[in-house]
């Protein structure tokens, strides 16, 4: 009886093994949640790959013509990316030249004076007048000496001096005529003339800079990156044609929160990894740091000890350039 009681409570008492799994688990799990808890607070940041670039833009409305270059390309400064069609700046540019000559043969009648013609014509006047004022000069002379030996009366005297004093005058005038056909114009009207002509001339030249606007060149070495309209489309008044990237200006940037900081400084070199490439530790010069202000802030999540913090863009140069980098790559900073 009392070893069947034996058994009974024997196979009632709990196995050592499976609390001591449990035990075991507990510590594994309390051990990975130190580990993750109180790891270090490196963190990877990861930033982009950049390039400076600049676009090629139409400075007048006009058609695409002609493109001379893919995207991919790599062109040289100096070399044609497009041709535009621009029949208006065409038609301007002919009024534009017809202003100028209009303007150039006002300026030569100016300076070269009246015809020879116009010149003899004044001269023949000027003679006849002056022939016209010696005759009422003698017989004024002769109506006088007679008035004074009371032969003609006074009112004939006075007739006779009238009609000289007129012929003087009109003698006086057609030598003004004459001399204005022989000095030709004023100085202020051939003043006015070569200021029409410099007018004309701004205004061909002004119309001849659209017109070669309508070639479109780089201004700088590059990779033609991305080009928007299609061959006979309409580009207005600075529309983007084409983006080109200047591969020699390349940057990394990143988006780095303010309590990680102060591991940057302006000058310094840090190490980062491109996945793209497989390399590691590749070396950034940092030369630029600014705050990317309140809308990029990161807001605490604790009242206690906590505060809201800003997010800075960092960029660098690679020391020596990877062979193969191209941007929009990732680059990662431990």
């Amino acid at each position: 009886m009392n070893a069947q009681k034996s058994e009974e409570s024997t196979s009632k008492r709990i196995s050592p093994v499976p609390a001591l799994l449990l035990f075991m688990l507990v510590i594994a799990i309390v051990a990975l949640t130190s580990v993750y808890v109180f790891r270090s607070n490196d963190e990877t940041i990861q930033g982009e790959v950049d390039v400076d670039e600049y676009r090629v833009s139409s400075k007048v409305p006009a058609r695409i013509l002609e493109l001379k270059v893919k995207e991919g390309d790599f062109v040289h400064k100096g070399d044609t990316l497009a041709i535009l069609e621009a029949p208006d700046v065409d038609a301007k540019l002919a009024q534009a030249e017809a202003a100028r000559w209009a303007a150039n043969a006002q300026s030569e009648k100016a300076n070269n004076g009246a015809r020879k013609e116009e010149i003899q014509g004044a001269y023949d006047i000027w003679q006849k007048a002056k022939a016209g004022s010696e005759i009422a000069e003698k017989t004024y002379q002769r109506v006088q000496r007679l008035a004074s030996e009371g032969v003609l009366p006074t009112q004939k005297l006075d007739e006779a001096k009238a009609q000289r004093d007129a012929a003087i005058a009109t003698e006086k005038a057609a030598k003004s005529q004459y001399d204005m056909a022989v000095s030709g114009a004023r100085r202020e009207d051939k003043s006015a003339a070569q200021a029409m002509v410099a007018r004309a001339q701004g205004v061909v030249k002004e119309v001849s800079s659209y017109i070669d606007e309508t070639i479109l060149t780089a201004s700088a070495d590059g990779e033609v990156t991305e080009i928007f309209p299609k061959v006979g489309e309409l580009v207005g008044t600075g529309s983007p044609i084409m983006t080109v990237s200047i591969m020699d200006q390349m940057w990394v940037s990143f988006n780095v929160r303010e309590d990680y900081l102060s591991r940057f400084k302006v000058g310094e070199t840090i190490k980062v990894d491109i996945p793209a490439l497989q390399l590691e530790d590749e070396e950034l010069n940092i030369y630029y740091m600014k705050d990317l202000g309140s809308y990029a802030a990161w807001k605490a999540t604790k009242a206690t000890g906590r505060f809201d913090m800003k997010t800075f863009e960092v960029k660098g140069r690679f020391v020596k350039k990877p062979e193969g980098v191209r941007p929009g790559m990732s680059v990662l900073l431990k």
